[in-house]
């Protein structure tokens, strides 16, 4: 009987189910534990290994540079960034409302740390999202404009509930790299959430598009719906002196 159930079982590809069969059912023949019971902890099994399955997944999907979290952020090291502020954030609420959130600083004091911690958060929290470095993104962007696949793209880019771009700074871009961001931008506005990190403040976006007409459109709809988190302060890769 117990080779047939595990016939069954693989055959459906229900493998936490499979590889748990045994010793449930070990335990419900030394206990006598119900029917009911036995399917409710195969059940249970199978579902907790699709859950843990699944954020492998996401998270080999996400692309992320380090496995940083919120929890080992340096905050007393950072007065500049209010630590309850930051905390609220993880909730993610600000996905449900497709607010965008930009990171604001000088190199080295931890932006891309926060970003990726809330990007984490999201995917520990069945949300699909992307990291991309902004030179990557744009290379990509504007190599899909070679085989036409830049619709393509730039729809499955749209499709991420969180997208974090980080270091959008000294960059050096054609006017069809600038165009592609925008698309993607315009895209994402009001339906998902974007996160970026930027040692540039808004005002000088413009140097680094060359395009005001663009700029403008560009943050009027970043900022519509947006958090903006300055960071200030020595950089935190700054060896601690005695």
């Amino acid at each position: 009987m117990r080779d047939r159930l595990h016939q069954y079982l693989e055959a459906l590809h229900l493998n936490g189910m499979a590889e748990t069969l045994d010793r449930i059912l070990d335990d419900a023949e030394q206990n006598a534990t119900a029917h009911r019971e036995v399917l409710l902890r195969l059940l249970q099994e199978e579902a907790r290994v699709r859950k843990e399955r699944s954020l492998a997944y996401r998270l080999r999907q996400a692309h992320l540079p380090w496995d940083w979290s919120l929890d080992s952020f340096p905050f007393d090291q950072q007065p500049s960034v209010a630590a309850h502020q930051i905390q609220e954030l993880a909730g993610l609420a600000f996905l449900q409302r497709a607010e965008n959130i930009v990171f604001i600083g000088p190199p080295g004091t931890g932006k891309t740390g926060l970003a990726l911690g809330l990007l984490r958060e999201a995917l520990l929290n069945d949300y699909r999202g992307r990291f991309y470095k902004a030179q990557d993104l744009i290379d990509e962007l504007y190599a899909s404009l070679a085989d036409q696949s830049s619709s393509r793209l730039i729809r499955r880019l749209a499709r991420y509930p969180i997208l974090l771009i980080d270091e959008l700074g000294y960059l050096s871009l054609k006017p069809e790299q600038s165009n592609a961001l925008f698309k993607l931008f315009d895209e994402r506005y009001q339906r998902t959430a974007t996160l970026i990190t930027t040692n540039l403040d808004y005002d000088q976006w413009y140097g680094l598009f060359q395009n005001k007409p663009l700029v403008d459109a560009l943050l009027d709809r970043l900022r519509h719906h947006c958090i903006t988190i300055r960071l200030t302060g020595p950089s935190l890769r700054t060896p601690a002196t005695a």
